[in-house]
C-alpha cells in the first residue's frame, strides 16, 4: 500500500474521494480525534475534492442526536465534537459532499446530527461508481453471517421499533443499557473463533454478484483480496494508536482513496488503498 502523506504532498490536485471507516471516536481516545482532524486539514488541503465517505464506527458508541443536539451554547463551546462539525462544516463550504453511513456502533446516528454540518447519511448497500466500473460500499458486518448471535443481534438493533424504543429513553438508562451490550459483546468475542468474526465467502460472492467489485470495513483486516476469479475485495482499516505510551504518539490507518491524473476527467480515474498515519 502507498502512503497518504505522500500522495497529498506530491499529487494533491488529483485525488478525487476520499473513503475512510471504523475510527471509533470517543473523548476516551483523544488521539483518534486528534488524528481525524488531521485527515480534515488534509482534505481541505485537496481542491479537487468531491467527496468524503465515513462508512460506519465513526463513533465507538452513539447513543443519539440529542445528546449533542440538545446542549446549550456554553455546553457545545467545550464539547468535544464542536472541533469535527466546525471542520467539516469547512469542508462541506468547499463543495465536498460528506456522506456518512451506520455502522455496528452508531446506528443510532441520525440526519438532524448531520445537518449540522452538511452531511448525508447513505444506506447499505451504496452504489459508487469508478470508471464505469460500480463499487458495491457497505460497513461489512451484514457479510459476517457465520456470526449467527450477532446477525440476530443486527436485526433486533436495526428495527426502527427497536431504535424508537431506544431514543425514548432517558440518556442516563441509554448509557447503562450500550455498557451492558459492550460488556456482553466482549466477553461473547472472546469465546469465538476468528473465523466466525470475518466475512463468509458466500456472502461476499452474493454481495458482489451484480457489482464489479466490494469495499467495506468493520473486520479491521484492512487488504486486497480477491472476491471471486475476476472481482476484488477492499477492506479498509480501523484507526489505530501507535506508541501511545510515548511523547509522540502515532495514529495509523488504512483508506481509500479515488485518484485521477491532473489533465483527465473524473470519468478518468482509478481506486487504490493508502497507509495513513499521522503524528500526535
Amino acid at each position: 500500500m502507498q502512503s497518504f502523506n505522500h500522495l497529498i504532498t506530491t499529487r494533491p490536485h488529483e485525488v478525487r474521494q476520499v473513503l475512510i471507516s471504523d475510527l471509533h471516536l470517543s473523548p476516551e481516545e483523544p488521539a483518534l480525534v486528534q488524528a481525524f482532524l488531521a485527515l480534515f486539514d488534509d482534505c481541505l488541503a485537496l481542491p479537487a475534492l468531491k467527496r468524503l465517505f465515513i462508512l460506519g464506527d465513526w463513533f465507538e458508541v452513539w447513543l443519539g442526536d440529542d445528546v449533542y443536539l440538545s446542549l446549550s451554547e456554553d455546553e457545545r463551546q467545550t464539547h468535544w465534537l464542536t472541533p469535527l462539525i466546525v471542520k467539516l462544516k469547512r469542508l462541506r463550504v468547499a463543495g465536498c459532499e460528506i456522506l456518512i453511513m451506520h455502522g455496528n456502533r452508531d446506528f443510532l446516528l441520525g440526519q438532524p446530527f448531520c445537518n449540522l454540518f452538511g452531511g448525508e447519511l447513505i444506506y447499505e448497500p451504496y452504489t459508487l461508481t469508478i470508471s464505469q466500473q460500480s463499487y458495491r460500499l457497505e460497513h461489512g458486518d451484514a457479510l459476517c453471517i457465520d456470526d449467527k448471535k450477532y446477525q440476530f443481534f443486527r436485526k433486533i438493533m436495526r428495527n426502527r421499533l427497536t431504535q424508537w424504543y431506544l431514543l425514548n429513553k432517558s440518556l442516563e438508562k441509554r448509557l447503562a443499557i450500550a455498557d451492558k451490550m459492550r460488556k456482553k459483546s466482549q466477553q461473547n468475542n472472546a469465546n469465538k473463533a476468528a473465523y466466525i468474526m470475518d466475512v463468509n465467502e458466500d456472502a461476499v460472492t452474493k454481495a458482489v454478484a451484480d457489482s464489479d467489485a466490494l469495499l467495506h470495513g468493520h473486520t479491521h483486516r484492512p487488504d486486497i483480496h480477491q472476491a471471486t476469479s475476476n472481482k476484488k475485495r477492499y477492506v479498509l482499516g480501523d484507526w489505530r494508536l501507535l506508541d501511545g505510551d510515548t511523547r509522540q504518539p502515532k495514529v495509523s490507518a488504512v483508506i481509500g482513496a479515488v485518484i485521477a491524473d491532473e489533465d483527465s476527467d473524473d470519468n478518468n480515474v482509478e481506486f487504490d488503498m493508502y497507509e495513513f498515519k499521522v503524528n500526535i
